[in-house]
Formats: structure tokens, sequence, C-alpha cells
């Protein structure tokens, strides 16, 4: 009974106790936090007076940067140095890249033993040397910048090499975006200017490539033939060669035929394309594009020159090799130039010294897909960029090399540059609005 009454009285109680819907919330107890971890302690010597430094992997060392213990790990993380700044991918042309004066860019491409393009690689796979000491990058990028692209077409080829490279400017501008622009210079004993920088799908750039065709020259007839034969005059002392029936333009002494000499100048027109381009606005790729069968005689520019200027300007040689030079044999022996004489083949010459590249096509099928083969091997280089140790400048030749450290694979890119201080501008990478 006694047991009862208790239960009896406790159950009469949460009958008349009110629901807990009519009751109002209250304050909630806030939670309370944990107290701080103790600090783990520095292992290793300390210096009296002068204390420790602990760096990201853990391991101290001390005023001198030598670290007391390094794991594998953070040995090899201590040598690859800090990240480079990374540009938001897909965001390439939304940034432009500031920096100072002692800043040095370095675009280059990667290919494969079969010749093709390797995507994916980081920084941690680069390797930038100048004047044969390793640089700490301060820039990777992947993503393309918009070109600014300075067409050269050669208009001193033979007739049936012109035609193919006539009937295959149709599909040039196809292989560029509207946020390109595009210049085009022809020259055949001198370069023409035939526009300046439009916008690469303008109507202005097609009318400027259908007066760009020509029929191009005929190719030099030898001593061949009835008709390569000179009528002379008066046989004896007065004799002279008719000059109305003159096919070789006269005989040397010895009576050897002397072909006339043809003009390929085709340093002079890459140079005043290179002048077009340095006045373009910065945080473009600058690039010259020639259609050429590389012959060069006659010009008045010579290659250092030419070479010189296009390296302090920041500008590419790009091309489409056309004619015998595109065929694998004698394009070969094309490239050998013999000193006081007309060289055959300068176009690999400029590209390899400039960081560039060029396609040789013989057929007209060729040429066409060389402008967009080209055109994407340009916007998928890699952008590598480090701050200089070297008095910049200084006007002195700077060699450059990027190594990748994966094997069998190509790496193109500039043998060097010249320094100049119209590069100089605020540090960072900023977006515009």
């Amino acid at each position: 009974m006694m047991l009862g009454q208790p239960v009896k009285e406790m159950a009469q109680a949460q009958q008349s106790a009110p629901t807990q819907e009519a009751i109002p919330d209250g304050p909630k107890p806030q939670a309370i936090p944990d107290a701080p971890k103790p600090q783990e302690l520095p292992v290793g010597q300390v210096t009296p007076g002068a204390g420790t430094t602990q760096d990201s992997s853990g391991s101290t060392s001390d005023d001198e940067g030598v670290p007391s213990k390094l794991s594998p790990a953070a040995a090899q993380k201590a040598e690859q140095g800090p990240p480079p700044e990374d540009v938001p991918a897909g965001q390439g042309p939304e940034y432009v890249i500031r920096a100072h004066v002692d800043f040095v860019e370095v675009p280059f491409t990667v290919k494969d033993n079969k010749g093709k393009l390797v995507p994916g690689l980081t920084w941690r796979d680069v390797r930038v040397y100048e004047n044969n000491l390793r640089q700490q990058p301060s820039l990777f990028t992947v993503d393309p910048f918009p070109l600014s692209v300075a067409l050269v077409i050669d208009q001193s080829m033979t007739f049936d090499n012109m035609a193919k490279v006539n009937n295959a400017l149709a599909a040039l501008q196809g292989a560029f975006t509207p946020y390109d622009e595009v210049s085009l210079i022809t020259y055949n004993n001198g370069p023409r200017t035939v526009t300046q920088f439009t916008g690469a799908q303008s109507a202005r750039l097609t009318q400027a490539l259908e007066v760009s065709k020509s029929t191009g020259r005929e190719p030099m007839m030898y001593s061949t033939g009835p008709l390569s034969q000179n009528i002379i005059i008066n046989n004896g002392a007065d004799s002279h060669i008719d000059p109305n029936t003159n096919s070789t333009h006269g005989t040397s002494v010895l009576g050897i035929q002397n072909v006339p000499r043809e003009a390929h100048t085709l340093n002079d027109a890459i140079l005043a394309a290179g002048v077009a381009l340095s006045k373009t606005a910065t945080g473009r790729r600058r690039i010259v594009y020639v259609i050429s069968d590389g012959k060069e005689y006659g010009s008045t520019a010579k290659f250092s020159q030419v070479v010189k200027y296009l390296n302090t300007n920041k500008i590419a040689v790009f091309g489409t090799l056309v004619g015998d030079s595109s065929l694998p044999v004698v394009g070969f022996f094309d490239r050998m130039h013999l000193p006081l004489t007309m060289r055959d083949n300068i176009l690999p010459a400029y590209a390899n010294a400039t960081g560039g590249n060029f396609d040789g096509e013989f057929r007209q099928k060729g040429i066409e897909t060389s402008f967009a083969k080209i055109a994407e091997e340009v916007r998928t280089q890699y952008t590598v960029g480090y701050y200089t140790h070297e008095p910049f400048v200084d006007g002195k030749y700077r060699t450059l090399e990027v190594k990748v450290l994966r094997p069998n694979l190509t790496v193109i890119a500039k043998k060097g540059y010249y320094p100049t201080a119209g590069d100089q501008r605020p540090t960072g990478v900023t977006q515009v609005k």
C-alpha cells in the first residue's frame, strides 16, 4: 500500500501537467568548445639565443636554413620549391599577366615520339634553365592566349606551287578565332603590306586574301632544247649576241650560260612582319606565319639581325613549307647553305631560333590541313614564367632551355632571348572586369 500511493500520485501529476507543445522553448545551452591542444615542442638541437625555425614539412632547422631531418617526400618538395602562380583553367583570356622588369615568360610545346602534342603536364614536370642555371618557376599556365598573327605569303614561287597556295587560302581563316587579329604581307622583290591588323573572321581579311593571290613566276630554263641557244650576229671580232633572242641573259667568258638570279626577299618580309607585331598590345601571342618555299636571296636585312629583333620582341616564326623543300630527302639537302649562294630553305632556321615550328606539305590538301595543325600547336603551348637573377637590361643574349621530366618527349622552345626594359609592369595576375 505504501508503494502504490507514490505511483498513483505520479500518474495524477503527469495527467495534470501541461503538454510539451504548450511549454515555450527556452534558450538552448551553448556548446562548450574544447580546450586548445598542447603544442609540441621542437625536436632537435637549439642554439642558445637563436631558436629554431620550422618548415611546412614539420622538420626543424637553424638560422642558416639547413634542415635537421627531412623525409624523402619532404626533400622532394623542398627541391621543387613553392608552386608557381596558377591561372584558373578556362579563364586565360580573362586574365592579364603583369610582371616586373626581371620577369621572363617562355612558351613551349611538348610532343611525343610520334609527333603528337602531349597534354596534362604540370609545373612539377618542367625545369627551366637560363645560362645553364636552373630557375624557380613563378607562373605556369596552359590556357590559350589570343593571337596576333602577321601572315607572310611568298609570291616568288613557281606558278604550280603558287596555284596550290591560292586554292588553299580559302581554308586559312577557319584556323583562327574571333579573338585573333591578322595582318597580311606579301613579297616578291620586296615586302608589301596588303592590310594592317584586322579581325581574323572579318570580311576585310577575306578580301585581302583574294588580292594576295598571284600567278607566280616561270621556272628557270636551262640550256636544253633549240630555243635555249643564243643567236650570234657577225661571226668574228665584232660578233655579239642578239639581245632580242637572248635566252640566258648572256654568257660568261668561257661560254658558260649565266642563269639570272632570282629575288626571294624572305628576310625583309619577316622583318616587316616583326615590326608590325612589335606594336601590338601586350598579353597576346605574337606569331609570324610564313607560307613559302623557304628560298632567300636579295634581302637587305641579314638573318642574324632579323632573329635578334624577333627574340627581343617575343615573336615566334611558324610556317607552311611548300614546293620541293617540303619533300623529306630534297628538303634535307635544301637546308644546307653554301657561302655566297642562295639559301634554298631558311624557314627551319627561323623556326628553330625563335621557338616556332613548320609543317612541310607538297599537295594542296596537305597545305589546307597544315593551317589548322599549326594553329592548334600555337594554342596548346604551355607557358612558364620566372624571375631572372641576371641584371636585366644589359643587352646580352641569354640562353634558355626547357626540360620535361618524362622520357621520349621533345620540347620545342626558343633558344634564348634579349632583355628589354619595355616589359616593366606591376606584379600580379589581375582579372579583367
